[in-house]
């Protein structure tokens, strides 16, 4: 067998669909800003939704660890130890989601997998919805549990699930906010099918920490104190990069002990404690900069919606859904000519015919950028009648 040449063979199947990604190069200038080849564009598809990759603090938090800590870990936490930023950061984590313990892992993706498979198996049961994250699909895949799959949000379908399967191991999994959609999950009534039904109840507030709740995520959101995993990202609204699991003591102690990608992977550079651990500091004590996303998303959705497109302001994910794949990467294109990069998202991320293009903003976007971003897409759906 050829196998290059059944790679050249994918590739080009996905080409004529215009399924085909690349990565492409951009200089960040500042939160909102990139360049590429001296043009510069708005950003308008990045998850960084407090702008706090670029805050002065944020950032000599950063260098501050690398001058006292170096720049690598140097180990796996079990094996080589840990640096006492790692433990103020867990400890921070936990204090903001009103928690007993925190763990950090490397990654969200890290963090999904690592947790769901510690915590089911193959005698388990994951009733988990259709829209969640593939970091979702795939910890419940390697589990070895039986999943079965609610309609979005869908609670009576859940329920429905639950009641074949009274006595069995089992946890309900949903996203907090959905990636694609923008939409936030039922977590209060998922909460109580969990009480019923005696399973674990997990959310993974990836885009939810830093936006729902003032910024404390999901659970926060809807009152809620005992949630059992409340997963999340410093990844995002954070402005760095890893993943976190929050929870009751015997939870986080027994992931230590059972988390195969914690405990087989090399922990994150002081640089990336460092930046999290100052960002969850400003998020914490200074609600302003929530306060700043919340009304750039309400003056955002206010443009959109006077245009005829559908959409709230609970979070600040706006999907502009146009069907199919060469609508979505033309209007994509026409935005970057004019200096504005949104992505466009295409299957199999979202399902076949909805592929769209998917605009975040945040708390650092100016009121001119939205509006210069709202008149242009306006004229360009116009013109391109979308």
């Amino acid at each position: 067998m050829d196998y290059y040449q059944n790679f050249r063979a994918q590739l080009e199947a996905k080409e004529k669909e215009q399924n085909k990604r690349s990565i492409k190069v951009y200089e960040p200038i500042d939160a909102v800003r990139v360049k590429r080849n001296n043009q510069e564009f708005i950003m308008m598809a990045s998850n960084n939704y407090l702008g706090l990759t670029h805050d002065l603090r944020v950032q000599q938090a950063a260098k501050y660890a690398v001058e006292q800590y170096g720049t690598g870990s140097g180990g796996a936490r079990l094996t080589s130890g840990t640096f006492p930023l790692f433990n103020e950061l867990e400890l921070g984590i936990a204090d903001f989601k009103h928690t007993e313990q925190a763990l950090v892992f490397n990654t969200g993706y890290m963090a999904n997998v690592g947790t769901i498979t510690a915590l089911m198996n193959k005698n388990s049961i994951i009733i988990s919805d259709e829209l969640n994250h593939a970091s979702i699909i795939d910890g419940c895949r390697l589990s070895g549990a039986r999943i079965e799959r609610y309609n979005h949000k869908d609670i009576e379908h859940a329920e429905h699930i639950l009641k074949n399967y009274k006595s069995s191991h089992k946890m309900i999994i949903t996203d907090g906010v959905f990636s694609m959609d923008g939409d936030i999950a039922p977590l209060d009534k998922l909460y109580e099918l969990g009480k019923e039904y005696n399973a674990l109840l997990m959310v993974d507030d990836a885009h939810s920490t830093g936006v729902l709740g003032n910024g404390r995520g999901t659970a926060h959101h809807f009152g809620l104190t005992d949630v059992d995993v409340q997963l999340g990202t410093l990844s995002k609204a954070l402005g760095s990069v890893g993943g976190y699991v929050a929870g009751r003591k015997e939870l986080i102690e027994y992931l230590v002990n059972y988390s195969r990608s914690f405990i087989f992977s090399t922990a994150l550079s002081p640089a990336d404690i460092g930046a999290a651990l100052e960002a969850l500091t400003i998020v914490k004590n200074e609600p302003l900069v929530v306060e700043q996303l919340n009304e750039n998303t309400a003056y955002m959705a206010n443009k959109l919606q006077s245009m005829g497109i559908e959409c709230d302001d609970e979070t600040p994910i706006f999907p502009i859904i146009v069907g199919d794949n060469e609508r979505a990467l033309s209007l994509a294109y026409e935005l970057e000519l004019r200096g504005i990069i949104i992505t466009a998202i295409r299957p199999p991320t979202v399902p076949v015919g909805e592929s769209r293009l998917r605009m975040t903003v945040t708390a650092a976007h100016s009121q001119e950028q939205l509006d210069y971003v709202a008149n242009t897409l306006r004229d360009l759906l116009v013109d391109m009648n979308i």
